[in-house]
C-alpha cells in the first residue's frame, strides 16, 4: 500500500490472496480492478461474479463483501479516495462542486482500465510527475460522464432513527457500547432496530461500529501511533481483537500499515 502525497490518496494491490472479505463498507471511495482469479461479490442487494478485467466502483456506505469462487488466489489493485479529495477532483472535471454516486458497482470497460492501470503502477511506484495527475483525471472524468450521478440520487435517504443510531456510534465509537444504549437513543426497540438498520445500512450495526473503528484506527496508525495504542483509543477490547478485524478489513496488519507511513517519514516525504 502506497499512499500519494500529491494525489491525496490510497493504492494498494493484493497478490495471491485467499482471504475472504466479510459485509462492510467504506466512508470513501474505491475505484479497484480485478488482475486475476474469479470472485463473488456481493454489494447493494445484487451478487456479481467477478474475474480478469472487471472494474470495481464503491460509493462511500456501499456495503459488500467477496470470497473466492475459483479455487484459486487473487490479484487485485484498488485506489482509495476520500470524499473531501473527491469533492476537489469532481470540481476539476466537472466544474460542480458536488459528491458523484456510480451507478454501477462493476463494469467492464477497456478504456476506463487502460486509465486506471497505468495510474496505480504509477502511484505505486511513486513515479509519473504530473502524468499520473493527468491520467487520475481523465479516469475520474470518464467514469462521472458514463456511470455516475449525484450522490444524493443513488444513496437511498435513511430513516431518522437510523440515523440517530449512527450518530450515537460515531460519537461513541471509543468506548464500550451496549445495544441498549443505542436503542434508547435512536427511540426504537432492539428487533426494529436490528431489521431497519441492516435494510437501510446493508451491515447489521455492530459491523457498522466496527468499520468506524478501523477507519478511525487508520488514521492514528497514519500519524504513526502504535498499533496497541491505536487499538485502544478506538474501542477495541485487546490487541488480538483489534488484530484480527484491521486484516479482514484492510487486509494488512496494523503494524504493516502504520510502517508504510513511517517509511515515508525516514525518506522526508
Amino acid at each position: 500500500m502506497v499512499y500519494d502525497e500529491k494525489l491525496r490518496l490510497e493504492a494498494y494491490r493484493f497478490e495471491g490472496i485467499e482471504q475472504p472479505f466479510p459485509s462492510h463498507f467504506h466512508e470513501y471511495y474505491v475505484i479497484g480492478f480485478v488482475e486475476e482469479g474469479e470472485r463473488v461479490l456481493s454489494c447493494r442487494d445484487r451478487e456479481y461474479a467477478i474475474e480478469e478485467g472487471s472494474i470495481l466502483l464503491f460509493n462511500p456506505g456501499d456495503s459488500h463483501a467477496c470470497v473466492q469462487s475459483d479455487g484459486g488466489t487473487f490479484d487485485y489493485r484498488g485506489l482509495n479516495i476520500s470524499k473531501e479529495i473527491m469533492l476537489d477532483l469532481t470540481e476539476e472535471v466537472t466544474g460542480k462542486r458536488e459528491l458523484p454516486g456510480f451507478r454501477e458497482n462493476v463494469i467492464y470497460d477497456e478504456e476506463a482500465a487502460c486509465l486506471l492501470r497505468p495510474l496505480h503502477e504509477m502511484v505505486m511506484k511513486e513515479a509519473g510527475e504530473f502524468k499520473k495527475e493527468e491520467t487520475l483525471l481523465l479516469l475520474l472524468s470518464y467514469l462521472i460522464q458514463n456511470y455516475g450521478q449525484p450522490s444524493h440520487r443513488c444513496i437511498p435517504e435513511c430513516r431518522k432513527e437510523i440515523e440517530k443510531a449512527c450518530e450515537y456510534m460515531e460519537e461513541h465509537f471509543a468506548e464500550r457500547i451496549y445495544l441498549d444504549q443505542i436503542c434508547r437513543f435512536a427511540g426504537l426497540s432492539k428487533s426494529t432496530l436490528l431489521r431497519a438498520f441492516t435494510k437501510e445500512k446493508g451491515v447489521t450495526p455492530y459491523r457498522y461500529l466496527e468499520t468506524i473503528r478501523i477507519s478511525e484506527a487508520k488514521k492514528l496508525l497514519s500519524e504513526g501511533i502504535p498499533p496497541v495504542e491505536a487499538g485502544a483509543r478506538t474501542g477495541f477490547s485487546d490487541q488480538s481483537h483489534f488484530t484480527n478485524y484491521f486484516n479482514q478489513f484492510i487486509g494488512l496488519a496494523p503494524g504493516t500499515y502504520r510502517e508504510i507511513f513511517s517509511e515515508k517519514d525516514r525518506d522526508g516525504v
